[in-house]
């Protein structure tokens, strides 16, 4: 059976698509579903490159027993359009600067994860990096919540 390849996609890939990549891991596992999905993330600028993820998110996301520690960042490559099924943005400057490197023939691939949850009633996933911890906690809520959804989604589509 083919793989389900899933990218989550912020800027710097320290703080929501690594989140997001540790919640819908743990999701997958929890399922029992492993060996169905090939999981990722990365970020659409070179800031962060090799990095951890940010310690509060790390912190927010132990909390919820979810490791983010062995994650390093990395910056979208041209390849990743043509590997991944999905390429999941996080809010909409993102999403315009993956459509915008992204060939003609992959744009179908790129979606707002928020999508995935729309009884949230929002499209961004807010950077919380200049916020509070609470801003972290509010982004676990929403990435859990959309997390729920994909998985829903991508089963629906066998």
């Amino acid at each position: 059976m083919e793989k389900i390849k899933v990218l989550f996609v912020c800027m710097g890939n320290i703080c929501r698509s690594p989140t997001a990549e540790g919640v819908f891991t743990k999701l997958v596992n929890d399922n029992n579903l492993e060996a169905q999905f090939v999981i990722d993330s990365a970020g659409t600028h070179a800031y962060h490159v090799g990095k951890e993820p940010d310690l509060r998110s790390q912190a927010a996301a132990i909390e919820r027993g979810i490791d983010l520690s062995m994650l390093r960042a990395r910056k979208v490559c041209d390849e990743d359009f043509e590997d991944f099924d999905f390429l999941l943005a996080m809010d909409d400057d993102n999403y315009e600067i993956l459509l915008s490197d992204c060939p003609a023939q992959y744009r179908n691939k790129i979606k707002y994860f928020l999508a995935y949850a729309p009884h949230l009633d929002e499209r961004e996933v807010p950077d919380p990096y200049y916020g509070g911890v609470n801003g972290f906690e509010r982004v676990l809520d929403m990435i859990e919540a959309a997390s729920f959804g994909f998985l829903n989604s991508v089963r629906t589509l066998k």
